[in-house]
């Protein structure tokens, strides 16, 4: 695993967390320790999506959770890549952690109310409009 030290973000839902820890991630507790060794392992940054529960983060200066949106599930199929890629473009426009979270969170949110990949993946105005509504 020696490919983590070159990882700034590593960004894993909680099967992935659980394989690279080897470690089990069910409970907050859980989930923090993972976290932290992957942290360990050299990542500078981990997240942990959590499906519905949403997200941890830790950093070497912050920890934190982000909730999930509440919204009707049709098709969780792209929601990873959608969570990432929003991700990326939030933390590249100058956006903390947090809000960078928040984000791609009401991006991925939004990808599964919606059937099928590349028709899910919502645009930059559906995904701030989204955020308006839920403030």
């Amino acid at each position: 695993m020696t490919y983590l030290r070159k990882t700034s973000i590593l960004v894993v839902n909680e099967t992935e967390a659980e394989f690279l820890s080897g470690l089990p991630v069910k409970t907050d507790a859980e989930v923090e320790t993972a976290a932290g060794k992957l942290r360990n392992m050299g990542s500078k940054i981990v997240i942990i999506t959590l499906g519905k529960r949403g997200s941890f983060a830790l950093s070497e200066n912050e920890k934190m959770y982000v909730d999930a949106f509440k919204v009707e599930v049709v098709d969780t199929t792209s929601a990873g890549d959608v969570f990432c890629g929003t991700l990326a473009v939030a933390l590249v426009e100058g956006k903390n952690l947090e809000e960078s979270l928040h984000f791609a969170s009401a991006a991925s949110a939004l990808c599964v109310t919606k059937m099928g990949a590349q028709p899910s993946a919502p645009n930059r105005a559906e995904i701030e409009n989204f955020l308006k509504k839920e403030m």
